[in-house]
């Protein structure tokens, strides 16, 4: 059997990897712009997290990511749980958001200080959520391609012809806005920060009365700072707004991020349905894995699983593949 996955973000490379794994020859269509949101997340595994604003779903089926991804790219998961904060004025955020999860334990100051050194008298008490880790998408997203490359995936930059395979899997994204019925655009903004000042161990999450802004560790000096969430498919640069919300942020978590260099500024459009949960469904003959949200890495191994049970399920006796 050989199938075309389109697109090659992150959701796109987790269905070729299951597809191959499978014994499907499979070919990958990378346009330019398959990799846009993929390339600005901010790879936490965290569902019990996720699960403060999120279906139960979110928890279910992605519990099991760390492992998954470990299974894929061994070593690449960092297991360091995550640290949930919040400035003294908010501190009813952080009830609240104990009161909407589970997985977690109640940290005060000398465990916070025990966890990251750099936060020693900054926070009176925090959440910690032992079981969840992260990764650094970009890393990834190119060793997970390199592993497909050296299983005989191939990559191709445009498709002239689709009758040449015997199944479609269509993983393109925000592409899809306007084709896919309900799919909607959500705006995330996220920056690069660089300094050595400050050396954290995990994800940090700072609580906001309007929206949550994590920063990530991504080694020597490097921080992901993100992600803002706005109703809108508009893709200019980073707003001034949120440059300053989310410089105020860093600066709220620890003050030697008021001295860092941006190094970098992104902004991404995330493909979302009513229910911000992502879908496997059938469109036009084709399977169609779509709406990933603000979770991509991780929802994307289950998902893809899901997709490559309806690809296998189309071939069998009675099903209506190409």
């Amino acid at each position: 059997m050989h199938v075309l996955v389109k697109g090659a973000g992150v959701a796109g490379l987790a269905v070729a990897h299951e597809l191959s794994l499978r014994g499907v020859d499979v070919t990958v269509a990378d346009p330019s712009s398959s990799q846009a949101a993929s390339w600005l997340a901010g790879g936490m595994l965290a569902p019990w997290c996720e699960r403060e604003s999120g279906d139960e779903a979110v928890l279910l089926r992605g519990r099991d990511a760390i492992d998954r991804w470990d299974t894929m790219l061994p070593g690449e998961v960092h297991r360091n749980g995550t640290l949930v904060v919040a400035p003294a004025r908010d501190q009813n955020e952080l009830d609240r958001f104990a009161g909407r999860t589970s997985g977690h334990e109640w940290l005060g100051e000398e465990q916070i200080a025990a966890l990251e050194p750099a936060f020693a008298g900054r926070f009176r008490r925090a959440l910690f959520f032992a079981l969840e880790g992260h990764l650094d998408p970009r890393r990834v997203l190119g060793l997970l391609r390199e592993k497909l490359l050296a299983r005989r995936v191939a990559f191709i930059e445009h498709v002239t012809e689709h009758t040449d395979y015997d199944d479609i899997v269509d993983c393109t994204g925000a592409a899809r806005i306007g084709q896919t019925s309900g799919l909607r655009g959500v705006r995330g903004e996220m920056l690069y920060l660089e300094t050595r000042e400050v050396t954290l161990a995990r994800p940090v999450r700072l609580l906001h009365p309007r929206f949550p802004v994590y920063i990530v560790p991504r080694g020597d000096g490097l921080f992901m700072v993100g992600a803002t969430m706005i109703e809108t498919e508009f893709g200019s640069p980073i707003s001034a707004r949120s440059m300053m919300e989310l410089l105020n942020a860093a600066y709220a978590v620890h003050p030697a991020f008021a001295d860092a260099a941006v190094v970098e500024t992104g902004v991404g459009i995330r493909p979302a349905f009513a229910d911000n949960f992502p879908r496997v469904v059938l469109e036009h003959d084709a399977v169609v894995l779509n709406g990933l949200y603000r979770h991509g890495f991780l929802l994307a191994p289950a998902m893809a699983q899901d997709a490559a049970d309806l690809v296998f399920s189309r071939t069998e006796p009675g099903g209506n593949c190409r």
